[in-house]
């Protein structure tokens, strides 16, 4: 079912197997026209255990040889601050599910230093953005970068990325990059910043489980709730590309307690 939403449109797939199809076949459909258009796809990669599930069906059999992988580019939303092969890296999490699969060039893929000092890693990851988007490549000077898919998930308390309610990262306007302490004591992370998801021509939401029934709720309230702009998830909005939120009957339960 497709229902379309004032920020997006919302599809919701009888099971968990039907949401993973789905978001495949959008990859697979967002890199063949990125590269039919400019010669390359570029696709920055979402943490979390959702997103696992679709790099792991993306390198099965089924569908891996849909993708012309050698001219994929690959960035992430969001890492913590952690080694590569840290159980926490979201770095690790895919090269394990898809990118040990693939096999892509090290030019190909541009992973968060979660390694390095956060001010550092954040500056050095917008450094590295700039030359692997140069001006002319689908953006003007001092624009942030134009990602083909940005793919997010949604946290139970509405964060994404690692974007978080009531984080001053969250009002960034100039950076591209920030580094941001989630809570005392959880190890800092480093998130893309609102400008740049919102550059993207295309954000896929992935989003399953009845734990995200609320905050999807107040995301899609129509007309919009006091309090969904305080969510960083209802605060992407692609400026000229697709927004897309894809969910299993779980999570889009939250349509049947709607009023009428």
């Amino acid at each position: 079912m497709t229902t379309s939403g004032a920020a997006s449109d919302l599809q919701v797939f009888a099971d968990r197997q039907a949401l993973m199809d789905a978001a495949a076949e959008r990859v697979v459909t967002a890199a063949a026209q990125a590269i039919a258009d400019h010669g390359g796809f570029t696709w920055a990669l979402a943490g979390g255990s959702t997103p696992r599930e679709l790099y792991s069906l993306l390198a099965g059999s089924a569908w891996v040889g849909r993708i012309d992988w050698s001219k994929v580019e690959f960035f992430w939303t969001d890492e913590r601050c952690v080694p590569p092969d840290d159980v926490q890296s979201n770095y690790r999490m895919a090269r394990e599910t898809l990118l040990d699969t693939i096999r892509p060039a090290p030019a190909q893929v541009h992973r968060m230093r979660g390694e390095h000092e956060p001010e550092r890693a954040a500056a050095d990851y917008a450094e590295e953005l700039t030359r692997a988007l140069p001006i002319g490549r689908r953006r003007a000077p001092g624009a942030p970068p134009c990602f083909d898919l940005v793919l997010l998930g949604m946290g139970a308390d509405g964060h994404t990325a690692s974007l978080f309610p009531g984080s001053s990262a969250l009002d960034e306007r100039s950076r591209w990059v920030v580094p941001v302490e989630p809570a005392p004591g959880a190890p800092w992370r480093l998130t893309l910043t609102l400008p740049v998801l919102n550059a993207a021509n295309q954000v896929s939401f992935l989003v399953a489980g009845a734990a995200k029934r609320d905050r999807l709720a107040q995301v899609w309230q129509a007309p919009p709730a006091p309090d969904a702009a305080a969510l960083p998830a209802a605060r992407v909005r692609p400026r000229s590309g697709h927004l897309v939120w894809l969910l299993d009957a779980d999570a889009g339960a939250f349509r049947e307690r709607r009023s009428p």
